[in-house]
């Protein structure tokens, strides 16, 4: 029977890997290619590495790690940071990379998903839509590590990013980011059943309940976690983990 990939997400600052709390409070967590390894010998699904300073300084994601991750994942992984060029995507996918994944820049040119999964293929192209509500209480999509809102509701961005070209959507609710309290299933839910490409949910994962009830009350493809495959116990030590073969095949 179909298992959703369950996928870490680990992110970087200065190179080094760190987890937030609501897109702010940075802990250190290591070093990433220590990291990699790790999940390695843990059998992870996939692996997702985002570079949350990237486009605030308008740059990319460092290709030399991309490389080194390359070298050592045994895993597909995924990069995202600043990617605005077709050329940024080229290199990154030539270093090892199995998907890109656009954010800031897609929301801000839309039509660079098309350029992009034109180029590429839409198997390649994942857009990730950072989800938070304004004061009025309506969530939308914001950019710069959600810093700046736009003006696209997630279901309209969703269903235009689809229409572009994306293979994949990654829906990460701020307001759930390192609370480890569950995913925003009513957000899953409206993106997964507004377009037709896959949908990874991020955001809140704390527990195993949380990644079922992702998939089966959410409707999410995949199910995407930070602090519950970095910290370990009440006082969230630094340990990095991920689930038993056993409790994956519950998840179905």
């Amino acid at each position: 029977m179909f298992r959703p990939r369950v996928i870490p997400v680990l992110l970087l600052k200065d190179n080094i890997l760190v987890k937030s709390k609501n897109f702010k409070d940075y802990r250190y967590i290591g070093d990433p290619i220590n990291a990699v390894k790790v999940f390695n010998d843990l059998k992870a699904d996939e692996l997702v590495f985002l570079d949350i300073e990237a486009s605030k300084d308008n740059r990319t994601i460092s290709k030399d790690l991309v490389t080194l991750v390359g070298e050592e994942a045994n895993m597909p992984f995924a990069v995202g940071g600043g990617i605005r060029t077709l050329k940024d995507i080229q290199e990154i996918i030539s270093r090892g990379a199995e998907k890109v994944i656009l954010s800031s820049y897609a929301i801000e040119n839309p039509d660079f998903i098309r350029n992009a999964s034109d180029d590429f293929g839409s198997s390649t192209i994942v857009v990730c839509m950072d989800v938070k509500k304004k004061f009025f209480g309506k969530n939308v999509v914001w950019t710069i590590n959600g810093s700046r809102s736009s003006s696209y509701s997630p279901v309209d961005f969703a269903k235009l990013a689809e229409e572009k070209g994306a293979g994949e959507i990654i829906i990460q609710s701020i307001s759930k980011d390192g609370a480890m309290t569950g995913y925003d299933l009513e957000l899953t839910k409206d993106i997964s059943t507004s377009v037709t490409i896959p949908v990874v949910a991020l955001g809140g994962a704390g527990k195993l309940k949380d990644l079922v009830d992702g998939y089966k009350v959410g409707f999410a493809n995949a199910l995407a976690a930070g602090s519950m495959f970095v910290f370990q116990g009440p006082k969230k030590g630094v340990l990095i983990n991920y689930l038993e073969k056993s409790e994956l095949s519950s998840i179905k």
